[in-house]
């Protein structure tokens, strides 16, 4: 074999990595920043197509050449078997033809997605890129939406996962400890102030969705990031600036604010026609649903069909456990359980130690993963990408902090054969893993 076919052969997984990663960087612009809703012209093209057709392709070149099933991470086996206890439930769900529809629709890309993060991510450069997408989308979309209101309860204006306002409150509330964790990285001053006013316009738009569980799931955000930003990592500054935004905002917000806050602990006020009974209905109904069809539920995205209730849940938990049926909503739990663990374990590492982004990145990640959990429990998220990319995100960190550690081998590059030391080095072809 030439020297150069060795060289090609050795550059081929490389390769493509990039490519897969190009992929993905290409569906996570696409998903977040949704330029089909601005750019004229776009929203004639079959997105979501092309959204499913990018994500396959990058799967098929993030994978191959990866580590056997076997030596996955626990989360990312654990997302596999609940993607394979949803296709099972097709064949006991309610309404099997839209079982079907949502799980090859909807299911399968929350599995590519978490899977694609977590394996094709190699650097922290590379992660970075992709939070920046995630986060600059959702404030960009916000001070979008702010300027275009017009009045009543606001959602996204260019619609897709921002278009109902307990969604855009919700991811508002998720994204405010990466845009924060932007903030704090950047030197240039002008940067900075973009994103503090990213963040109050973020402030802002919630109250404007008039949204109780986006209001829950910021407060939880504001609290940990508080806690993880300006305590643990001693930027007890942050803690002024925090309590200065917060009167502005106060000041500034709606006046009938208040009164939407209050009517989660009250009955005696409503704005914007308090719907409480209606999800404590909701709430029970999920419930039995769960307990008559404990094993599969009544198939992915089929509970309105199921009870003739053209409402969701409103409750990720319940949602997953009447549609898909207790060992999915298990198992998602466990998933939840190990990113946090994931997060512990970056923390008990050389490169956290030495890296003074990869602090940040945790610290961002573990307040954004609270306010989701707090957050789920009002809102239908099951389906919903951004948390999967969560998911990635830590599994990615894990593996990127453990290549710098003492005695640390990168799984993608296979032991060279004893009998091939002596030559030299641009000569080795790595040997296959057994």
């Amino acid at each position: 074999m030439t020297t150069a076919a060795l060289s090609l052969t050795m550059r081929k997984p490389k390769s493509q990595n990039t490519v897969a990663y190009g992929a993905l960087f290409i569906f996570s612009f696409l998903y977040f920043a949704r330029p089909e809703d601005f750019v004229p012209g776009l929203g004639y093209l079959p997105v979501e197509k092309i959204l499913g057709g990018i994500a396959f392709v990058a799967l098929f070149l993030g994978i191959k050449g990866r580590s056997r099933f076997s030596r996955w991470p626990r989360e990312l086996k654990l997302l596999t078997a609940i993607f394979v206890l949803q296709l099972l439930g097709i064949l006991t769900a309610f309404y099997i033809s839209g079982a079907f529809t949502w799980v090859f629709e909807k299911c399968i890309k929350c599995l590519i997605v978490a899977i694609l993060v977590g394996l094709v991510v190699d650097s922290t450069r590379q992660l970075r890129h992709l939070m920046f997408i995630q986060a600059s989308s959702v404030a960009a979309m916000t001070y979008a939406s702010i300027l275009l209101y017009t009045g009543g309860r606001m959602g996204g204006v260019l619609g897709g996962v921002f278009g109902n306002p307990n969604d855009l409150a919700i991811n508002i509330a998720l994204n405010f400890p990466l845009c924060l964790m932007f903030l704090i990285l950047n030197k240039n001053p002008v940067v900075k102030l973009l994103w503090f006013l990213g963040i109050v316009m973020m402030g802002r738009g919630l109250m404007l969705t008039y949204s109780r569980s986006g209001f829950l799931a910021m407060a939880v955000a504001v609290v940990v990031s508080l806690w993880e930003f300006g305590v643990r990592n001693k930027r007890r500054y942050l803690l002024v600036i925090a309590g200065f935004c917060v009167v502005v905002l106060v000041v500034v917000g709606p006046q009938s604010y208040g009164d939407r806050i209050k009517s989660i602990f009250s009955n005696d006020v409503a704005v914007y026609g308090d719907a409480k009974e209606a999800r404590i209905e909701l709430l029970i109904s999920s419930l039995v649903v769960t307990a008559k069809r404990p094993v599969f539920g009544v198939g992915a995205g089929q509970f309105p069909n199921y009870t003739g209730n053209p409402h969701v849940t409103h409750n990720t938990y319940t949602e997953l456990s009447s549609e898909c049926g207790i060992p999915v909503l298990v198992m998602f739990l466990m998933v939840m359980y190990q990113c946090f663990r994931n997060l512990s374990k970056v923390r008990n590492t050389a490169r956290y130690r030495s890296d003074p982004e990869v602090p940040l990145y945790t610290s961002a990640l573990w307040a954004g993963f609270a306010s989701y959990l707090a957050g789920a429990f009002f809102a239908n998220t099951a389906y919903a990408l951004f948390p999967y990319f969560m998911v990635g995100y830590t599994t990615a960190m894990v593996r990127i902090s453990a290549n710098d550690e003492p005695g640390a081998v990168e799984e993608m590059a296979p032991p060279v054969s004893p009998a091939a030391r002596s030559l030299p080095g641009w000569m080795v072809l790595p040997r296959r893993a057994k």
